[in-house]
Parts: structure tokens; C-alpha cells; sequence
């Protein structure tokens, strides 16, 4: 069994979005909708650094969904909508089942990492963007980052991890030790978002 994850290097993250606004590009998200984002971890706004001058400090924490190994999204969900990958360890959504009911946006502890279309999605532009064999999106229906799955099938990275300017981002199997990401987190301090909630996330920061 394969178990993808993602390691994120905060020391070289420069808060430049472009892995968000890929995101919602290759996926053709709605208007609103948004899998990715990048938080700052300093002030209350975007690039707002935190601490007191001049011992001021600017720290960036992309934050999607984080795939984990014992995800509480799966086991609230009735009717099987929201499932784990047996082969791949990615937490995936199946539109056609789900009924709405919101019951992972609940339980899931990482605010704000799934949405919501209360209505029939709408676009700034009625040309569809993104990759072509991305599952349609559907009124009443929760959403969050597949780890774009349909690229997976074909033998690529995420689209995130292809186009940071920073390579700040790092995909691949975790159990693997040859593999990028086992080899960025040998050596470096690590930590998980919510470690304490026992979900065991799939994404790594490097600080």
C-alpha cells in the first residue's frame, strides 16, 4: 500500500498563493470555492507579520485538506460519500453519493478545508478552465482538495507541488524512504497541524 502525502517547507514557503490559485485553476473550482489557502502565521490579515518591532517575524501555513490516516470526515459520513483510498491513503469524495448533509464539514477539525455548494456552482467566465478530466461540480455538495486525483492516475504530481516558484512543496509516499518527501523530513524538525485531535494528518511542515 502506497500512502501519499505532502511535506511543506516553511522556511522557503514566500506566501506567493500561486499553489492556491492553481489549485482552483486545474480544478476548475467555483466562484467562492477555494481548496487551498495560504495562512499567515503573524498578524490577523494576509502578510501581516506578527511579534513586536524590530523582533518581527512573517511565517506562511498552507493549509488544504490533510488526507489523514485516521480521518474523522470518513467515519461520520452516512452514506460512504467521503472514503479513504485502500491503495493510495487519499481521502476522496464521491459527488454522486453525497447527500448534503455536511456531517464531515463538522467533524473534520481543520476549519475551512471543505465547502459547501448550496447552489448550482457559477463562474466569472463561461469558459471551463483547468484540467479536462476533472469531475463536474454539483449543487449540494461538499468539496475539499482530491490531492487531484485525476492526476495521480496519470502519473503526476499535484498540481500545487508542480508550480511552487519556491519549491516549498513536496509530494509522494511517505513509507517510501526514497522518496522526496521521506528524504525532506529526515534531518529537519516536523510537525502536523491538530496532532492532538489523533488524525494523523498526511501533510508535513517543515520549520
Amino acid at each position: 500500500m502506497t500512502r501519499y502525502g505532502f511535506v511543506i517547507d516553511q522556511k522557503r514557503c514566500v506566501g506567493c498563493q500561486t499553489c492556491a490559485v492553481a489549485c482552483k485553476s486545474f480544478n476548475n473550482l467555483p466562484d467562492g470555492v477555494w481548496w487551498n489557502r495560504v495562512m499567515t502565521d503573524g498578524g490577523d490579515a494576509m502578510d501581516t507579520a506578527g511579534g513586536v518591532y524590530p523582533n518581527n517575524y512573517l511565517s506562511f501555513v498552507p493549509v488544504a485538506c490533510q488526507h489523514c490516516e485516521n480521518p474523522a470526515c470518513v467515519k461520520v459520513c452516512p452514506v460512504g460519500a467521503t472514503y479513504k483510498d485502500a491503495e493510495t491513503g487519499v481521502v476522496r469524495q464521491d459527488y454522486d453519493k453525497c447527500i448534503g448533509c455536511r456531517m464531515c464539514m463538522s467533524a473534520c477539525p481543520y476549519t475551512g478545508v471543505r465547502s459547501f455548494n448550496w447552489d448550482e456552482p457559477q463562474y466569472q467566465i463561461d469558459v471551463v478552465v483547468g484540467d479536462s478530466d476533472v469531475a463536474p461540480h454539483q449543487k449540494h455538495t461538499v468539496e475539499k482538495c482530491t490531492m487531484c486525483w485525476n492526476r495521480l492516475a496519470k502519473g503526476l504530481a499535484p498540481a500545487c507541488v508542480e508550480v511552487c516558484p519556491a519549491k516549498a512543496r513536496f509530494w509522494g509516499d511517505l513509507d517510501d524512504p526514497d522518496s522526496d518527501v521521506a528524504s525532506k523530513l529526515a534531518g529537519r524538525r516536523e510537525h502536523q497541524l491538530l496532532e492532538e485531535m489523533g488524525t494523523r494528518p498526511s501533510v508535513y511542515y517543515l520549520s
